[in-house]
């Protein structure tokens, strides 16, 4: 009876569990990654403590290519698939009770880090599966599916949770302005926002119990040892760090978002920040609304329209134009600490405009790591270990956002110190430009080397 379910399961279309598998793998990573640091706002935590630890809990998504081999000797893919959606949620919710607590803060940061290895491992199974279960054709087909969903999670957890999140804390102050009464609200808000996640990821691993196909080993996978495994996955590294050109592709992958890894962190506290404070004192659903759904939005409508002008000019002359327009729209920032506008039209349209810049100018990076960096003899894993680099490069100025914004407010006399903050990104932008400028490329359009070029 279960060789029959699972034939049965394994022939069922992918439209039931491609766009439910990629949507639980946005979800976590978006709300660590953003909502989180709205969360701790709320709850009074300092900026700088935000930023780094929000920031150093995404390592295990940097370094998932040291393990990713080694979950082949164990169990389907399937498995750790539903397991890891199990653990995502049970551990939300524990962070939902942590919130109350007197040392809510480190308590909640160790439990939202075992949801980032979960959440890390969940991505490699997930992809597994697809790539397993799905035939090339079959891959190409439901590729957008897998976009789609990614993206939708995103503007859920950014714009439905956060603004959900506003909308409780108002309904719990009761139009207080009592202090203690606010952070008290916002406890209560932000654990019903956790307790969501909670209730999402556990039934989404209920429901690829019986829906997500095995993934099950190919021929050649099976019978290899953790040795063996270990060895390979040295030799894949060295091959990596033996391509032609591969100390300039890799400051260049750093380089491209390296203001971005500032600006990332400090966007939504500066856009929460009380304006005695240098900020925008936005609410959470107003922040919701412009960055979480609207900024969204633009950022994948300008993803789609890369895709066509890079297919009309090609890469190489269309690759510093996609530096320009991802790097100079934070201006936008640094525009809105200055004169602190109070029109929300005025405030959305700032965001719309940074966030489709990010989505247009981003593709170029992603295509550049797909057509130059990983081609060989290993390409999967080698655009994989790009990648990594590519978020550890945006992790550490992350880690570091809070502590500059906060030595330049010191510096110069600025409550919040977002107004040289963002002066200071768009000077961090420029290490990008030149570099861009300059990058060889090694291969031809048509996947050929160029002349005088190696692997």
């Amino acid at each position: 009876m279960a060789e029959n379910q699972m034939h049965t399961t394994k022939k069922r279309s992918p439209i039931t569990w491609v766009p439910t598998a990629y949507f639980a793998m946005g979800l976590p990573f978006v709300v660590l990654n953003m909502v989180t640091v709205l969360m701790f706002k709320g709850l009074g935590v300092e900026d700088k403590l935000i930023t780094f630890w929000t920031s150093l809990i995404l390592l295990p998504w940097t370094l998932k290519p040291l393990w990713s081999p080694f979950l082949e000797l164990f169990k389907t893919k399937k498995f750790f698939v539903v397991i890891t959606q199990l653990i995502t949620g049970v551990t939300f919710g524990l962070v939902a009770f942590s919130l109350n607590l007197p040392h809510f803060f480190s308590i909640a940061i160790a439990l939202l880090a075992v949801i980032a290895f979960s959440g890390a491992t969940h991505d490699i199974a997930c992809d597994g599966v697809y790539m397993s279960e799905l035939s090339t054709s079959e891959q190409a087909k439901y590729i957008g599916w897998q976009g789609a969903f990614y993206n939708i999670a995103k503007i859920v957890a950014t714009g439905g949770l956060v603004y959900l999140a506003g909308y409780a804390i108002e309904q719990f102050a009761g139009g207080s302005t009592d202090s203690e009464v606010i952070l008290g609200a916002n406890r209560k808000a932000w654990m019903l926002i956790m307790a969501i996640m909670c209730g999402v990821m556990v039934l989404l691993g209920i429901y690829h119990i019986f829906m997500l196909p095995s993934g099950e080993k190919r021929k050649g996978e099976e019978g290899r040892t953790a040795k063996q495994v270990w060895h390979e996955l040295v030799q894949v590294l060295a091959d990596f760090f033996r391509k032609s050109h591969i100390v300039y592709y890799l400051f260049f992958i750093i380089l491209y978002r390296f203001a971005e890894g500032f600006v990332m962190k400090i966007v939504p506290l500066f856009l929460k920040a009380d304006r005695a404070m240098g900020g925008l004192g936005l609410s959470e659903k107003e922040i919701g609304l412009y960055y979480g759904t609207y900024g969204a939005a633009a950022f994948v409508l300008g993803s789609l329209l890369a895709g066509y002008y890079i297919s009309a000019r090609g890469l190489k002359k269309s690759l510093f134009s996609l530096c320009c327009i991802f790097n100079l729209p934070f201006v936008v920032y640094a525009l809105l600490a200055t004169f602190q506008p109070e029109s929300g039209i005025l405030i959305c349209s700032g965001i719309v405009f940074e966030y489709f810049g990010y989505g247009f100018g981003f593709v170029g990076l992603t295509l550049f790591m797909m057509q130059q960096v990983a081609p060989g003899k290993h390409q999967m894993a080698h655009y994989a270990f790009a990648s990594g680099i590519m978020n550890l490069g945006v992790m550490f100025p992350g880690m570091l956002s809070g502590w500059v914004c906060e030595v330049l407010g010191e510096w110069f006399d600025k409550p919040g110190g977002y107004e040289p903050f963002f002066i200071f990104v768009l000077i961090a932008t420029i290490p990008a430009f030149l570099i861009t400028y300059f990058v060889p490329f090694k291969y031809a359009p048509d996947g050929s080397l160029l002349k005088g070029e190696r692997e």
